[in-house]
């Protein structure tokens, strides 16, 4: 039995792109044939949105963490064959109060999800921003941390934080992948960060989304990007995004 792999979607700015690509690459790895779950983790549940699946959880939060309710009996079917979804809830913002309160609450989010090995092969984290007790525990749950970044100094400064959270932590296990966001080759700026970052980090991600109003159009499809519009420069900048954190997390399964 192969393992199951969780990707968290993940930086501490907001409105880069985390969600877009939570969704997106989700769509991508379950139309590559892969048993996908993707849990929207942000209380204000916008890929529950854009899924069609009202985001509730019964019971809430509280149940989720003391054990008396599966994380199974809260997982909805999507419109994709493949593709199944852990909704939002509006509790969701007391998760660092609640998870405080346990023994090892680090621990929580891969504690939770282990039950659900054998019946996914890939869990795909759509994460809040902030550095937070629930950013750390998802941290030490996911097997690769893919953060999306926007090529401005703001967001390069967001990486560093990131890498250094990381190393203060000892969070060493997951592998890294950042890779630009809503980047306009226009702009000088992007132009030059696009190209000079590679240099010195190895591990940035080739593949990049293009700034494109077919993405933002999302909010009105309610589709990933590529249910829509399979053959638009985004939806093949999502392809080949995914292509390549399949490759790196495992070459045999490219």
């Amino acid at each position: 039995m192969e393992p199951m792999d969780i990707l968290a979607i993940y930086n501490i700015k907001g409105g880069v792109g985390k969600t877009s690509s939570a969704v997106n690459l989700a769509y991508e790895a379950a139309q590559d044939g892969a048993r996908v779950l993707l849990w929207d983790l942000d209380p204000q549940g916008a890929a529950s949105f854009y899924f069609r699946v009202k985001p509730r959880v019964k019971g809430g939060t509280k149940k989720l963490l003391s054990g008396k309710r599966d994380l199974a009996d809260s997982i909805k079917g999507t419109n994709y064959y493949n593709l199944d979804l852990m909704p939002a809830d509006f509790s969701y913002r007391n998760l660092d109060i609640l998870l405080d309160d346990l023994k090892k609450p680090t621990r929580k989010i891969r504690q939770l999800l282990k039950p659900l090995e054998g019946d996914y092969d890939y869990v795909f984290l759509d994460c809040p921003p902030g550095i937070t007790l629930l950013s750390e525990s998802i941290m030490i749950a996911a097997d690769a941390l893919i953060i999306p970044l926007i090529p401005t100094t703001l967001s390069l400064r967001t990486f560093e934080q990131i890498e250094g959270f990381c190393k203060t932590h000892d969070i060493r296990k997951m592998a890294i992948m950042p890779f630009f966001s809503m980047v306009d080759r226009r702009k000088t700026m992007h132009k030059e960060i696009l190209e000079n970052l590679p240099r010195t980090h190895s591990e940035v991600l080739s593949s990049f989304i293009p700034y494109a109003s077919l993405v933002e159009r999302m909010g009105y499809e309610r589709e990933p990007v590529s249910a829509y519009a399979p053959e638009s420069v985004a939806g093949l900048a999502f392809y080949d995004l995914w292509q390549e954190i399949k490759a790196r997390l495992s070459p045999d399964k490219a």
